[in-house]
């Protein structure tokens, strides 16, 4: 049971919709929440029917400016009560289970505008006594820690988000992959990092899905992160992973975590590390299940081998199967 959301600057880039797809193939979401699509209905809907995402919602983009999509599999019930060009806010149940409120948001990129839309969504809701999440780009920074690069961190930018934060009782949980959502895209001290998107949740929401976890993934096409909310946790096979000391002894095994290190792209150490550390976690889980699907192919050729000589005297040559079979055997 997933939520992904994702500023994509734009789905008119091939390059962008390949990362979409992606995503979606990975994390299989439930919903998916894209702004600043830049595109009118009919080319979304040709995206989404590629993507096989079953209901939608769009706010229409003003010229080549913002734009708003939710996509949504039947498994999940949107019911939507308000919507506008920064926001769609909806009634939400997942698989028949109890409602819940999702406000899935674009914050206006420009000071006032972004001070308006904050003192709007403070009274959307009537508090934290509610079962509410909201998520997508805030486009406020909340600190000094939630930026690197650029002008310093003003406090006065972010009064109106505080006031909408405290008034609500929300919780701003963690995400995991990364300290920044967005990236100018430059490197060394020509690059600026900042926190933009964000989850929030009422004190409710948080106790009727005390297991959900939020992280990033790799931006492709875009200069936000997608944004992945998995509101039950990690599938047990995820938490169990744990890297095998013999697999070191396995060429494929070097060349393996060699690709999948190099091959993540981001402008500051910050950011790179906790992107490096995902993509070579799941290469090796791909790596690892294939090796064993290869060895215990190799074990059933042996064995039988091994059993169509039973009762017979072997020469040296035929002791092989069995040899090799007692090594597989040895390593696991």
């Amino acid at each position: 049971m997933a939520i992904l959301a994702w500023n994509v600057r734009g789905l008119g880039n091939k390059e962008t919709v390949r990362g979409l797809k992606n995503a979606i193939q990975k994390f299989q979401p439930e919903m998916a929440f894209l702004s600043e699509t830049k595109q009118q209905k009919r080319y979304l809907e040709k995206i989404r029917m590629k993507m096989k995402m079953e209901q939608y919602f769009y706010i229409e983009p003003n010229g080549i400016a913002g734009g708003l999509a939710l996509w949504w599999f039947k498994n999940a019930k949107i019911n939507i009560l308000k919507y506008g060009k920064n926001f769609i806010d909806a009634e939400i149940s997942v698989d028949g289970e109890s409602k819940w409120f999702g406000t899935f948001i674009y914050g206006p990129p420009y000071k006032e505008e972004n001070r308006e839309f904050w003192e709007f969504m403070s009274n959307l809701r009537n508090g934290s006594d509610e079962r509410w999440l909201v998520i997508g780009d805030s486009n406020v920074v909340s600190s000094q820690e939630e930026k690197i690069g650029g002008a310093s961190f003003n406090p006065n930018n972010a009064r109106s988000y505080f006031g909408f934060v405290d008034t609500q009782g929300l919780i701003d949980l963690p995400i995991a992959g990364g300290s920044f959502t967005w990236s100018n895209q430059r490197c060394e001290e020509e690059a600026i990092l900042e926190k933009l998107d964000r989850v929030l949740c009422s004190p409710d929401w948080n106790s009727f899905f005390p297991k959900a976890v939020t992280f990033l993934d790799i931006a492709i096409g875009s200069d936000h992160s997608p944004v992945i909310v998995l509101l039950k946790g990690f599938k047990r096979k995820y938490e169990d992973f744990k890297f095998e000391s013999k697999w070191l002894l396995k060429e494929d095994c070097t060349s393996t975590v060699h690709d999948s290190w190099i091959s993540t792209s981001q402008p500051r150490n910050s950011h790179r590390f906790g992107s490096k550390l995902r993509r070579t976690k799941f290469s090796l889980i791909r790596w690892s299940k294939l090796k064993s699907r290869i060895n215990n192919q190799k074990k059933l050729e042996l064995e039988k081998k091994i059993k169509s000589y039973q009762g017979k005297q072997l020469s040296k040559e035929e002791l092989t199967p069995q040899n090799e079979l007692n090594l597989q055997n040895k390593e696991g």
